[in-house]
C-alpha cells in the first residue's frame, strides 16, 4: 500500500509538470531584446508584450520570455518556476491517465524487482568505484558543456549559445530542488545500506529519486532541443543514459531511482524550455508528454484504442476466405488476434478490390456484407471521430457431454479437445457459461472475457502411465494416484487494458496469441493454452520500412513478456525442487517476439523467438531476461541451462495463376540456441537447419469449380524428429526433445497444456476440414484428426483418431447456435490395453447484444441484411 501511494503521488506530480508546460511555438520576444532597425519600425513595437497564447494542449501559455544572459531576475524566475511546479497538480486531467497509468505501472514494476536486481550486480569495490567515477564524469561533462556554452556565448556574442547554457543550468537547478525535496521526504535506503531492500522512510535514506539522473536529463533535454539534430540528441541523451546505467552499476541507486529521476529532470527541463526559450534564435519544438499522448486533435484509428477479436470468433474464417480469394492482400494470417480497427481496415481494402473487378464477386460480396455488419462502428469511424463506447460483446453458454474416457495430457500423451483455451473437461457433463465486454475511450481500451467452467473429476492414470510420465519428465516422484478434483471455477480468459498510439498497442493483462497460419494451432504458440498474464506491444497495422529495406514489403511485429502457471518441478543449483501437490512459487516467466513481412502480395514470412526464464532458483530480473535473449545465462551445476529458447519460422504462399484457388502454408519450430555469433554451432532458424526442426504444412482451397460455397483445408506435421540430439541408448531426450524445456521439468506448457501444437512431444498428426458455407456464419463442417505418438517415447506408442461434424446457424442477427458431434478412438497400451472410444456432443448458444442494436439501426436506415446474405 505504501509503494502504491508513492507511485500515485509522484505520478500526479509528474503529470502536472507536463500540463503546466506549453509547447514551444514561434512568438515575438518579450523584453530587453536589442532593437534591430531592420526588424522593427518603432520603439512601441519593440516593447509590445505579445498576447497570451493557447498551447496545443489547450492551456493558456505565458508569453515567451527572453533568456537572461546575466543573473538579473534569476531569483524571481526561480520562484516563478517553483510556483509553477508546486501548483500544477490542480491541472491534472483525466486524459493524462493515457501516460500516467503506464508510467505508474513501470515504476511499480521496478520497485518490485529493485532489490533482487541490485543484489545480483557485481559488488567488487574496483568495479563499483569505476562506475561511480563514470557517472560523476557524465554529469560533469553535461553540466560543464552547458556552462561552457554560456561563457562562450558571452565571449562570442552568440545569444543562442548563451540561452542554451543558461536554460540548461536553470532546468538543472529546478530539477535538483524537486528531487531533493522528494529524496528527504521519502528517505529511501540505498542499495548498499542495511540489507539492500531499499526500504522507504528510513533514517539516512537518500536514494529516491536520483539527483544525478535528474541533472543529466534536464541538461541533455535542453541541449537536444536547442540544437535538435540527430547527432546532438544521440550525444546528449547517450551521456544521460550512461549516467543512469553507471549509477545503478555503482550500486548508488536502484533502477526505479534513476528512472524516476530521469523523468523528473526531463519534465522540468521541458517546462523551463517551453516557457523561456526564444524561438527566434533557433531550436525545435518540445511537446510535453501530455501533449504527445493527447495528439493534435487527430482522432484517426491509428490513435484510437480498439479491442482484439477473440481467436475463436467466426470473423477469422471469413477473413481467411477473403484473403484466399484474392480480395485482401495486406492481412497477416500468422499474427493473431487482430484488433477490430484492423479488421475494419481490411474490409475497406476488400471493398476497393471488389470495385476493381476481382473474381468471385458473389461469394466475396456476401462475406464482405456480413463482416461490415459486424464491424459497422469501426467502419463508420475509419476517417476519425469519437470512439467512446461500452459494449457487451457476447453472452454464451456451451453444454457438452463426453461418453467414454477422454485423454487430457497433451504434453506426455494426447488430448481429446484441442485449441480450446485450456478449458477443463472430463467424462460426463461439461459446461461453459461466459460473457465478453469492452470499453474504448480515445487511446484507451479495456476488455474482459470471463466464464464459469464446470467439468467432472479426472481419474488418476494407472501405475504404468504414471511411471512413464515421471521418467519422461525427469521427475523422481510419481504423479499422485488419486483422481483430480472436479472443476467448478470462474475463469478469466482475455482480460486486459490497452493504450494505442500510431498503430502501436501496448496492453497488459491475460491475453491469447496464435503465431502461425492455418486452423490446427501454431507450432510455437497457440490457443491450446489458457491465456497468459502478459505485457504486450503489438504493431496492429502493417508498416513499411524505409530505404533499402523496402523490399521486405509491409510488416507487423509483436513482443510480450508474461508468466506461466501450473509448473510443479524445476532443476535448481541444489537439485530438483517441487511437488505434485503445490505449484512452484514463483512460476517461470516467458517472453517472445515475432516479426512477419510480405515481400509480395502472395507471400508472407514470419520469424519468431521465445524463451522461458526466471522462476524458482533463478530470479526474474532484467539481467536474467537479457541473458535468456542472448543465451548468455550460463548453466546450473549439472549442466542444466538457466533458460530455455525456441525459434520458429512460418510462411503462407498463394500459388501464382492459382492464387484465388490454392494457398500453401508451413510452420517450423526448433528448440535450440539462437545467437550464432556467440556459438558458431548454433542453429539460428529452422530454415537454416530444416533437418533439426519439426514442421507442420497445410493447403487451403477456398472454393471449387462449380462449388463456390465449398472449401477444403488439410494439415500434417510431426514432432518426432530422429535428429533431435539425443539417443535412446543414452536416455537423453529420446524423441521427446521438442517442447521439453531444459531446467523446467514440466516443459513448454502453461497449466499442463502445450504452448504450441496439440501433437505434443514425439508425435505425428494430420487434420482435414471441409465446410459448405450457406452464409458467412452458417456452415456445415466435417472434420478429421489423426495423431500417432512414437513408441520410442511412450512404451508401446499410441494413436488417436477422431471424426466430427459441426453445424453453425445464425437464427437472428444477434443470436447464433452451434452444435458439434465427435467420435474418437484411441489406443495407448501404457494406459489401457485395447482400443478405447468416446463420443463428445455439444450445443452452444451465443447472444451478441451489440449486433441486435446495429441491426435495428440498419433496419431504420433501410440497409438490411437479406436472409440469403445473412452472416
Amino acid at each position: 500500500m505504501r509503494m502504491r501511494g508513492i507511485v500515485l503521488a509522484f505520478s500526479c506530480a509528474a503529470s502536472s509538470l507536463t500540463l503546466a508546460a506549453p509547447s514551444s511555438t514561434p512568438a515575438p520576444p518579450q523584453e530587453h531584446r536589442p532593437v534591430d532597425t531592420k526588424e522593427s519600425s518603432s520603439d512601441a513595437e519593440v516593447n509590445k508584450v505579445p498576447p497570451t497564447k493557447k498551447s496545443s494542449s489547450g492551456l493558456e501559455a505565458e508569453p515567451f520570455e527572453k533568456s537572461y544572459r546575466g543573473f538579473s531576475g534569476l531569483g524571481r524566475r526561480f520562484l516563478e518556476d517553483q510556483e509553477q511546479i508546486l501548483t500544477s497538480p490542480a491541472k491534472v486531467r483525466f486524459s493524462d491517465a493515457q501516460w500516467l497509468v503506464p508510467f505508474g505501472g513501470v515504476t511499480a514494476g521496478l520497485f518490485v524487482t529493485d532489490a533482487s536486481y541490485s543484489r545480483h550486480l557485481s559488488q567488487n569495490p574496483t568495479t563499483l568505484s569505476h562506475y561511480k567515477t563514470l557517472s560523476d564524469a557524465g554529469v560533469g561533462a553535461l553540466i560543464g558543456g552547458a556552462g561552457g556554452m554560456w561563457l562562450l556565448g558571452h565571449a562570442k556574442h552568440n545569444e543562442h549559445w548563451s540561452e542554451t547554457g543558461f536554460l540548461a543550468g536553470e532546468a538543472a537547478l529546478n530539477s535538483l530542488v524537486a528531487v531533493e525535496s522528494l529524496k528527504y521526504s521519502l528517505r529511501r535506503e540505498r542499495p548498499y545500506q542495511f540489507n539492500g531492500a531499499g526500504s522507504f522512510f528510513q533514517n539516512g535514506g537518500t536514494s529516491f529519486p536520483s539527483e544525478h539522473a535528474a541533472a543529466a536529463w534536464s541538461v541533455a533535454g535542453v541541449i537536444a532541443h536547442e540544437y535538435p539534430s540527430p547527432f546532438t540528441k544521440i550525444v546528449a541523451y547517450g551521456l544521460a543514459s550512461l549516467v543512469d546505467y553507471s549509477r545503478v552499476r555503482a550500486r548508488q541507486h536502484f533502477p526505479s531511482d534513476v528512472f524516476v529521476g530521469s523523468i523528473v529532470g526531463n519534465l522540468v527541463a521541458q517546462d523551463i524550455y517551453s516557457r523561456r526559450h526564444n524561438p527566434d534564435l533557433g531550436g525545435g519544438e518540445w511537446r510535453s508528454i501530455s501533449q504527445v499522448f493527447r495528439g493534435d486533435g487527430n482522432s484517426s484509428p491509428a490513435n484510437q484504442g480498439s479491442p482484439y477479436v477473440p481467436l475463436d470468433s467466426w470473423v477469422y474464417p471469413a477473413l481467411d476466405r477473403l484473403m484466399a480469394l484474392g480480395v485482401i492482400d495486406s492481412g497477416f494470417v500468422g499474427l493473431r488476434p487482430w484488433t477490430r480497427s484492423e479488421c475494419a481496415r481490411l474490409l475497406n481494402e476488400a471493398e476497393e478490390k471488389l470495385g476493381e473487378g476481382a473474381d468471385s464477386k458473389e461469394e466475396a460480396g456476401k462475406l464482405l456484407l456480413a463482416l461490415e455488419h459486424e464491424f459497422r462502428p469501426e467502419v463508420e469511424t475509419t476517417g476519425g471521430g469519437d470512439n467512446t463506447s461500452f459494449k457487451v460483446e457476447s453472452v454464451y453458454t456451451r453444454v457438452e457431454n463426453i461418453s467414454g474416457k477422454p485423454l487430457a495430457d497433451g504434453y506426455n500423451l494426447a488430448q481429446t479437445q484441442i485449441n480450446d483455451f485450456g478449458r477443463p473437461y472430463g467424462q460426463g457433463w461439461n459446461s461453459v457459461t461466459g460473457f465478453s465486454t469492452y470499453a474504448t475511450s480515445g487511446r484507451w481500451v479495456g476488455y474482459v472475457r470471463g466464464e464459469l467452467q464446470t467439468a467432472p473429476s479426472i481419474p488418476a492414470l494407472p501405475l504404468s502411465a504414471r511411471q512413464f510420465v515421471a521418467a519422461a519428465d525427469g521427475i523422481p516422484i510419481l504423479p499422485p494416484s488419486t483422481a483430480s478434483p472436479s472443476a467448478q471455477q470462474f475463469q478469466l480468459l482475455d482480460a486486459y487494458a490497452g493504450l494505442t498510439f500510431s498503430n502501436w498497442e501496448v496492453s497488459f493483462g491475460r491475453q491469447s496469441l496464435d503465431w502461425g497460419p492455418g486452423d490446427g494451432g501454431a507450432m510455437i504458440l497457440s490457443d491450446n493454452i489458457e491465456p497468459i498474464n502478459m505485457f504486450r506491444i503489438n504493431r496492429v497495422s502493417p508498416l513499411r520500412l524505409p530505404s533499402f529495406l523496402k523490399f521486405l514489403g509491409p510488416l507487423r511485429m509483436e513482443f510480450f513478456v508474461g508468466q506461466l502457471t501450473g509448473h510443479h518441478f524445476v532443476y535448481t543449483a541444489s537439485g530438483i525442487t517441487g511437488s505434485w501437490s503445490q505449484p512452484l512459487s514463483p512460476q517461470p516467466f516467458t517472453q517472445g517476439e515475432k516479426i512477419s513481412f510480405k515481400p509480395s502480395q502472395d507471400l508472407e514470412v514470419g520469424l519468431s523467438y521465445m524463451t522461458i526464464f526466471g522462476g524458482t532458483g533463478v530470479p526474474a530480473t532484467l539481467g536474467t531476461f537479457v541473458n535468456s535473449l542472448f543465451d548468455a545465462g550460463g548453466e546450473l551445476p549439472g549442466g542444466s541451462s538457466k533458460s530455455s529458447r525456441f525459434t520458429g519460422l512460418d510462411f503462407t504462399y498463394r500459388i501464382p495463376k492459382l492464387r484465388k484457388w490454392l494457398t500453401l502454408y508451413g510452420d517450423g519450430f526448433t528448440h535450440d540456441q539462437v545467437i550464432f555469433f556467440i556459438d558458431p554451432t548454433a542453429r539460428p532458424l529452422p530454415l537454416g537447419y530444416p533437418e533439426r526442426a519439426v514442421w507442420r504444412a497445410g493447403v487451403y482451397v477456398p472454393r471449387f469449380p462449380k462449388l463456390s460455397k465449398l472449401d477444403f483445408r488439410a494439415e500434417g506435421g510431426y514432432t518426432d524428429n530422429p535428429l533431435h540430439g539425443g539417443t535412446i541408448a543414452t536416455g537423453i531426450n529420446p524423441t521427446g526433445f521438442y517442447y521439453t524445456a531444459n531446467r523446467y521439468l514440466n516443459g513448454d506448457t502453461n497449466n499442463g497444456n502445450v504452448l504450441g501444437s496439440w501433437m505434443g512431444r514425439a508425435g505425428q498428426g494430420a487434420q482435414a476440414w471441409t465446410n459448405y458455407w450457406f452464409g458467412a456464419r452458417n456452415r456445415l463442417q466435417f472434420n478429421f484428426r489423426h495423431q500417432k505418438v512414437s513408441h520410442e517415447f511412450v512404451p508401446g506408442g499410441g494413436t488417436l483418431t477422431d471424426v466430427g461434424v459441426r453445424c453453425d446457424y445464425q437464427v437472428r442477427p444477434s443470436l447464433a447456435l452451434s452444435a458439434t458431434v465427435q467420435h474418437e478412438r484411441w489406443l495407448f497400451p501404457v494406459i489401457q490395453l485395447g482400443a478405447q472410444k468416446n463420443v463428445a456432443a455439444s450445443v452452444q448458444i451465443l447472444f451478441q447484444p451489440q449486433r441486435l442494436f446495429q441491426h435495428s439501426a440498419a433496419t431504420a436506415s433501410g440497409n438490411v441484411v437479406t436472409p440469403g446474405d445473412r452472416p
